[in-house]
C-alpha cells in the first residue's frame, strides 16, 4: 500500500485519537483498550513499510500518548504520593529519556570548558569562584583542610539556607525553559563551567582527592538534580517551539504539566543534598574513606537508578499490564 492512501484511510481515526489524547472526547478504558490496540497496528505496519516516515515517527508519539492516557484511566489504589514517585514520575521520563541524555551532554560540555579555561588561563577561577572564595581555599588547602568552608555555620543554619539556594537555582533552570529552552542552557552552562573550574582549582593545588571527598557527598544528589532541572527546561523550550500535531497552547500546556512533575521529583533529592551538606561534609576528612565513598556511590546509585534504569521498568511493567487487560 503507497504511504498517502495509507494516511488517507486512517487519516479520521488518528485525529480522532488526538481529540481523545487533548481530553476533547471522552472514551471509557474499554474504548481506549481498541483505539490503542487499532494504533498499534497501524504503527507496527508503518515501522514494517515505511520506516523512515514522519508518518511512523507520528504514530510512534500518539502511541506512547495514548498508552498513557489508558494507564491513567486505570483506578489508582495506593497512595497518590507514593504512585507520583513510583509510577506517575517515571513514566513522564520515560518518555522525555532523550532530554536527559541531552542534558547531561550539555552539562559533560560545559564543564570541559571550565575545566580547560581554568588550566590555559590562571585568573579564570577568580573571575568565576570569586578572588575571595579562591584566596580563602586557598588557605584552607594550606592548612590541610580543603573543605574548611563547609564548616562554617550552624548545621541546622547552614541546611536550610544551602536548601532553599539550592531550590531556588532548580527553579530558575527549569523555569528559564520558556524562553526556548535557551533559558536554561545559560543557566545550566553557567553552573557546569563553574563545576569545571571549582575541580579543577583544587587538582592545581594538589587537593583534588580532599575535595572530591567532602564535596561528592552533597554534590552527586545536587549536580545531578541540576541536570534533571535542565531537562524539564529542554522539554519546556521544546514544547513551545516544536508543537507537532497540537497547537503551540495545548503542546505548551503538555509540555508544562509534565516537565513540572519532573521537577517537583527532584525536590527530595535537593534536600537531602542540603542536609548532607550541612550535617556531613563539614566532616569528611574525619571519616573514613569507605565510609565517603560508600555515601557518594549510594547517592549516585539511588538517583542514577531513578532517572535512568528505573523508568524502563515501570514502562515494562505497565506495557505488560495494559496488554495482559487487553488480551
Amino acid at each position: 500500500m503507497r504511504e498517502v492512501y495509507f494516511i488517507k484511510q486512517n487519516k479520521e481515526k488518528w485525529l480522532g485519537i488526538e481529540q481523545v489524547v487533548q481530553g476533547k472526547i471522552k472514551k471509557n478504558p474499554d474504548d481506549l483498550s481498541s483505539l490503542y490496540i487499532n494504533l498499534v497496528n497501524d504503527l507496527s505496519f508503518a515501522q514494517t513499510y515505511y520506516p523512515k516516515s514522519n508518518t511512523t515517527v507520528y504514530l510512534n508519539h500518539l502511541s506512547s500518548q495514548i498508552f498513557q492516557k489508558i494507564y491513567k484511566t486505570k483506578r489508582v489504589e495506593e497512595n497518590r504520593l507514593i504512585y507520583f514517585f513510583k509510577t506517575e514520575v517515571p513514566l513522564i521520563v520515560y518518555e522525555n529519556r532523550r532530554y536527559l541524555i541531552y542534558s547531561f551532554l550539555f552539562f559533560i560540555f560545559f564543564m570541559l570548558i571550565g575545566v580547560l579555561s581554568a588550566r590555559y588561563d590562571n585568573d579564570f577561577a577568580n573571575l568565576i569562584l570569586s578572588e575571595g572564595y579562591v584566596n580563602m581555599t586557598i588557605e584552607n588547602i594550606k592548612n590541610g583542610n580543603a573543605v574548611g568552608v563547609y564548616q562554617d555555620g550552624s548545621t541546622w543554619g547552614s541546611t536550610i539556607g544551602i536548601t532553599f539556594n539550592n531550590i531556588i537555582v532548580g527553579a530558575k533552570l527549569y523555569i528559564y525553559g520558556i524562553f526556548g529552552g535557551l533559558g536554561t542552557l545559560y543557566l545550566l552552562m553557567h553552573n557546569s563551567i563553574m563545576v569545571g573550574t571549582f575541580q579543577y582549582f583544587f587538582y592545581q593545588h594538589g587537593a583534588l582527592g580532599d575535595s572530591a571527598r567532602g564535596i561528592w557527598l552533597h554534590g552527586v544528589f545536587e549536580i545531578f538534580s541540576m541536570v534533571v532541572e535542565g531537562m524539564c527546561g529542554l522539554i519546556l523550550g521544546t514544547s513551545i517551539l516544536f508543537p507537532k500535531t497540537l497547537s503551540r497552547f495545548n503542546s505548551f500546556k503538555n509540555g508544562f504539566k509534565n516537565s513540572f512533575k519532573i521537577f517537583l521529583s527532584t525536590v527530595p533529592f535537593t534536600i537531602c543534598a542540603g542536609i548532607i551538606e550541612g550535617y556531613v561534609t563539614r566532616y569528611a576528612l574525619n571519616m573514613p574513606l569507605s565510609l565517603n565513598l560508600f555515601i557518594i556511590f549510594g547517592c549516585l546509585g539511588i538517583i542514577g537508578f531513578y532517572y535512568f534504569i528505573y523508568p524502563h521498568i515501570v514502562n515494562r511493567r505497565v506495557k505488560n499490564t495494559i496488554n495482559d487487560a487487553i488480551l
